[in-house]
């Protein structure tokens, strides 16, 4: 903990005071949001609950949340004076996401399929059953979400967007990679990342909105635990590194504590955003497409601007830490990654961005892949220096706090470029 507390970045006033509650639960000098939850009390029984009355609960529930979560930031209400209650809200978030399932509407296609008959499928395609791909020690994300020991990284497949350059379209665009994971392994396999030393936990994809169910169960299920969950090994990308297990590394009061990082294309519902809320101790979202038509070109998804530009909006408004990433496309300057930066500085100034120039011609935009389609000939190229170059221009004369994030990870260029 020490190594990750002394790194610079947390020195630069812009980065850690936007990030200064996932900071301290990483650190386990705060509760995560799921312990807070657990000492909400709910005074229903849950079980024979309509849809529409347990929504009833949650919201009130949520409000006493926030009153609890306030008072613990300033000192006003320890965490020792609060008790955990059977139900709570977290018992109230599993019992509602367990029917949204039902009718599906997780994110914004709102397909209302019943993913528990194996009948009609919806745009994911996805059943209830839940598959990772991987799950590991991620050293490769963002200096604050990677810090020393790494991110906690587990990788759902399957996505509710198709984009044609997609990088991870191995998981992303196969509904059938990976190990089947019930919540009881997901749940182990966050304990076994965290124990580990990791400083979060980072839910991706794919997309980890379609797995809403899996995911919310799992985190009800956080604790230490004895028994070992052997089948999830198989999808442990690591599993050779002499990792080893200590309490130290997830320890507050007394119970297993981990901050949970929602890592997504942002693509969701309104419901999925206030299941959320009272989880997530950090948001690291993609913000890629500055309208419409480009999104559907590229990516086959309807309402995207609209959508996605809601929720991070929401999550600003909430107060909440959060990282966005933005991804520079070849030949997208004008119509994506200006109107992108340009709506992030009127509507969350302040946030943190990593303007990515990590592009490179994937999956239907490669011409060495059997799936090349010649349509997308002109997404068949890196991103050239000066679009690079203009964009971090840009996002300066903007006042955009991206500098620290973007140029710590830039594969290719440095602030001195800019100058």
């Amino acid at each position: 903990m020490a190594a990750f507390e002394s790194l610079h970045v947390w020195k630069t006033p812009e980065i850690r005071e936007r990030l200064d509650w996932y900071f301290q639960v990483s650190v386990n000098k705060l509760p995560a949001k799921y312990l807070l939850c657990r000492r909400v009390p709910i005074y229903d029984e849950l079980d024979g609950l309509t849809e529409e009355e347990l929504w009833r609960l949650h919201d009130k529930a949520a409000s006493e949340f926030h009153r609890i979560r306030q008072g613990i930031r300033e000192g006003s209400i320890t965490f020792k004076e609060l008790r955990p209650e059977k139900p709570n809200l977290l018992d109230v978030k599993a019992a509602l996401v367990k029917k949204m399932l039902r009718h599906c509407n997780f994110c914004r296609w709102n397909c209302r399929v019943d993913r528990t008959t194996g009948g009609k499928h919806g745009t994911c395609q996805l059943e209830s059953t839940t598959r990772v791909s991987s799950y590991f020690h991620h050293r490769g994300e963002e200096l604050p979400i990677r810090g020393t020991k790494g991110s906690g990284t587990i990788f759902f497949t399957s996505c509710n967007m198709r984009c044609v350059f997609c990088q991870n379209a191995d998981i992303s665009h196969d509904k059938d990679n990976g190990v089947v994971f019930t919540s009881q392994m997901l749940a182990w396999a966050m304990w076994q990342l965290r124990m580990e030393g990791c400083h979060n936990i980072n839910l991706v994809g794919g997309e980890p909105t379609i797995h809403l169910h899996t995911i919310v169960e799992a985190i009800n299920m956080l604790r230490f635990f004895k028994e070992t969950y052997a089948e999830a090994m198989d999808a442990k990308a690591d599993i050779y590194y002499p990792y080893s297990l200590d309490t130290r590394n997830a320890y507050y009061e007394g119970e297993f504590n981990t901050p949970i990082l929602w890592n997504s294309n942002m693509y969701m519902s309104g419901e999925t955003m206030k299941i959320l809320r009272e989880l997530v101790d950090i948001w690291l979202p993609d913000f890629k497409f500055g309208n419409n038509k480009c999104a559907i070109w590229l990516s086959r998804t309807p309402w995207y601007f609209e959508t996605v530009s809601q929720n991070h909006r929401q999550i600003y408004e909430w107060g909440e830490d959060i990282v966005i990433r933005h991804l520079v496309m070849p030949g997208h300057l004008e119509c994506c990654t200006k109107p992108v930066l340009r709506w992030i500085a009127e509507n969350m100034p302040g946030t943190p961005v990593n303007i990515m120039d990590q592009y490179h011609p994937d999956c239907y935009c490669n011409p060495s892949d059997p799936r090349f389609d010649k349509r997308y000939s002109d997404m068949a190229r890196y991103p050239t220096e000066e679009e690079i170059l203009e964009s971090y221009r840009y996002a300066r004369s903007l006042g955009i706090n991206f500098e620290e994030i973007t140029f710590e990870k830039s594969l290719r260029f440095h602030p001195l470029f800019l100058r």
